[in-house]
């Protein structure tokens, strides 16, 4: 069963396929169900295959053996697949895949319509995030060694930066990447993303850009403010009594960001 388990492996990497679930294994390889996994677990103690949840293994190549696991953006699209979820690359994983990432993310981020636990595979963690209306949000597709990717927009992912700021490193992380993710934001294209946004949103979000120089990317966003009546605060958590306001953005600026541009 060991041997033949193994040829299988070699025979999906041979055309190209790094993925399978277990229950495609099983009617490949034959015999029971129990023996099979058997036989992928003595592969996975090898490093040859790696299973990020449960039934759905990833054929590791040579040059990934020292992560235990494919690249996130190299098997996400297919897992979505498999679990038959909408899904895009988010947030930080999002910027840095736009080349706006002054770290490189210790995970790799998704947005869902709903909470999902993290999946962890050898070194690499892929963190869930949940956003109802995440498939109206425009997307790109970008390739992979092993398939497309779903990314979230630049205009996309520079509001939730700002609407998701606690999984992004704070607010000086989310205005540093902000600063990068600019020259990649069109006006047009930001303006009608926020108009499905929260307005605090836009208002935190048209306060940082302005905040790193970025004031003409944010002039489009302005309208959008100028109705509205309440003043939010640019952490929601924290007091606003005594802060400093940005007029411009109807914005409690109840904490000091300091980018690193």
């Amino acid at each position: 069963m060991h041997t033949s388990a193994a040829r299988y492996v070699d025979s999906q990497a041979s055309v190209g396929r790094y993925h399978f679930s277990l229950a495609a294994a099983e009617s490949s390889i034959g015999g029971s169900s129990t023996a099979v996994r058997a036989a992928l677990r003595r592969l996975k103690r090898k490093g040859l295959v790696a299973e990020p949840t449960r039934g759905f293994f990833v054929v590791v190549p040579p040059e990934y053996r020292r992560l235990g696991c494919l690249p996130a953006e190299q098997f996400v699209p297919q897992l979505m697949a498999h679990w038959g979820e909408p899904y895009y690359a988010a947030l930080l994983s999002a910027a840095e895949l736009h080349g706006a990432a002054h770290q490189r993310p210790q995970v790799f981020q998704v947005m869902l319509r709903h909470n999902r636990r993290p999946v962890v595979c050898g070194s690499v963690r892929v963190e869930f995030v949940a956003r109802q209306d995440m498939e109206a949000s425009p997307v790109v597709e970008r390739n992979t060694p092993r398939g497309v990717l779903r990314v979230a927009t630049p205009e996309v992912t520079a509001l939730e930066l700002v609407g998701y700021q606690d999984r992004c490193g704070g607010l000086d992380n989310v205005a540093t990447v902000l600063g990068e993710l600019a020259e990649r934001l069109h006006g047009a294209s930001l303006a009608a993303e926020a108009k499905r946004c929260p307005v605090a949103w836009v208002q935190r979000l048209g306060y940082l850009l302005e905040l790193v120089g970025q004031s003409e990317v944010a002039d489009p966003l302005q309208s959008l403010v100028e109705g509205v009546a309440e003043e939010a605060a640019l952490v929601r958590s924290q007091p606003r009594t005594g802060a400093p306001r940005a007029s411009r953005w109807k914005l409690a600026v109840n904490e000091s960001v300091e980018p690193d541009l």
